[in-house]
């Protein structure tokens, strides 16, 4: 099997977080899709809210392009969602070209939602990796965030925030 791309812009942005799920995967650079806008309204099983991107004129996402093994993508479809609230389509990645990514499904958005602190943290995390603009950084800062109130979950994904920054 031969190797494709996927632009990762929430949860998988940095690549200690993918490496866990997908042990192909490659960072080939930062990309940006045009034309889209990163909300947090994706209703998670954790009722938090998760990335997701948008139609949006007037704004672009950045995000992570990786190579990985086309054999681990049923395992990374599994682990995002695929057919529980999010479905695979291709985007075009300014630089990169075609590549796949995540899109919620529209049943499964809610604006309402909120994403956990430690959710955020990983994202911004993966932003200062890829050295992002500080506009988009801080557009993300500026985003709401709730603290996860199930202890475990919460110190997990910490863990996971402390091993990315030390990868930085």
């Amino acid at each position: 099997m031969g190797k494709i791309k996927y632009a990762a812009y929430g949860f998988n942005l940095h690549p200690i977080r993918l490496s866990d799920r997908v042990p192909s995967a490659k960072l080939i650079g930062k990309g940006i899709l045009e034309g889209k806008d990163l909300r947090f309204h994706k209703r998670s099983k954790d009722g938090s809210g998760k990335c997701n991107i948008v139609d949006d004129d007037k704004q672009q996402v950045y995000v992570a392009v990786y190579e990985i093994d086309e054999s681990e993508k049923p395992a990374l479809d599994n682990a995002e969602g695929v057919g529980y609230g999010y479905r695979t389509e291709e985007v075009k990645v300014v630089e990169f070209g075609e590549c796949f990514t995540y899109i919620a499904e529209d049943s499964q958005i809610d604006d309402s939602l909120k994403p956990y602190t430690w959710y955020k943290e990983m994202l911004l995390v993966g932003c200062e990796k890829l050295e992002v603009p500080m506009t988009y950084i801080n557009r993300i800062r500026g985003v709401d965030a709730d603290e996860d109130l199930e202890k475990q979950r919460q110190a997990k994904n910490m863990k996971l925030v402390v091993r990315a920054k030390k990868g930085i």
